[in-house]
Parts: structure tokens; C-alpha cells; sequence
């Protein structure tokens, strides 16, 4: 399965800070933008799986909401 999600990018002296506003605590950083993109990507998957270990065995249900 795919996703897509927005992230936000901080280029700086030291190099690249970059975080994802939708997944709250996640970030990461590179050297270059291409290093900080990659590490961003690790950094969802690691997050979503954590995610998911901690709801094993709960009751998930979702609710729509307009926006």
C-alpha cells in the first residue's frame, strides 16, 4: 500500500530539517534534500508502525467529518 503525505521542508546552515505536519512528532533531517526526503520517508514508516503495534487488539472505527 501507498500514501501520500505533505511534508515540510527546512533548509538551514546545517543543512535540511524536515517534518510532517499531519503525523504530530515526526521529523527528521539530512545533509541534503535528497538525504533529509529519504530519511522523512523512513521516519513515516517507522511512525505508522508504531501506530499500528499500539492499536493491535482495540476497537478502530472510523468517523467522517466535513472539512
Amino acid at each position: 500500500m501507498s500514501l501520500r503525505y505533505q511534508i515540510v521542508l527546512h533548509k538551514s546552515e546545517e543543512g535540511y530539517a524536515v517534518n510532517c505536519p499531519a503525523l504530530p512528532g515526526c521529523w527528521s533531517q539530512g545533509e541534503t534534500e535528497q538525504e533529509a526526503m529519504q530519511n522523512i520517508r523512513d521516519a513515516i514508516e517507522d511512525y505508522l508502525a508504531a501506530v499500528n503495534e499500539s492499536l493491535r487488539g482495540s476497537d478502530v472505527r472510523e468517523v467522517e467529518v466535513s472539512v
